[in-house]
């Protein structure tokens, strides 16, 4: 499984995400959920996830650090200020917003099975190598930016 390692960008792991989302909603129309300001909810959940994506990236920019989430270990600065300070990963932060509220929007919750499978394929194929590589890099400024900011939120 090590292969699966910074292999997908995350991007295409979430696209593949929404499609499982859609999918599974629409085998499954009979589980669908109805409910007053379920379209607002939506929107705000997808506002709010790309505000924390936009706000994580320019973060990196501002440090001249790099966005490439296949390349940790070209960081060229550990960005632990603004929205770092809460999550040490707002863009994924972001991308799981977005697809919860895809599965707002759609309204069928047994997909959030596939938001579920997102998270679990990030922590392990995206995230720990992350860490390791960043841990490499920055050494004891970074074991101790992971003890002080929690890994999602």
């Amino acid at each position: 499984m090590k292969a699966l390692e910074l292999r997908i960008p995350p991007a295409v792991v979430a696209l593949i995400a929404a499609i499982g989302i859609w999918l599974l909603s629409g085998w499954t129309p009979f589980l669908a959920i109805d409910f007053p300001l379920r379209k607002p909810l939506a929107v705000l959940l997808a506002l709010c996830g790309g505000l924390s994506g936009f706000v994580g990236i320019f973060g990196f920019r501002v440090a001249h650090t790099t966005v490439d989430p296949l390349y940790p270990a070209t960081a060229r600065a550990l960005v632990t200020g603004g929205i770092y300070r809460y999550t040490r990963n707002p863009m994924y932060v972001g991308i799981v917003l977005i697809l919860l509220a895809w599965v707002v929007f759609l309204g069928n919750f047994l997909s959030l099975v596939m938001v579920g499978l997102f998270v679990t394929y990030m922590n392990r194929f995206q995230i720990l190598p992350e860490e390791k590589a960043l841990t490499e890099k920055f050494g004891d400024q970074y074991r101790q930016y992971r003890q002080q900011v929690r890994r999602w939120i």
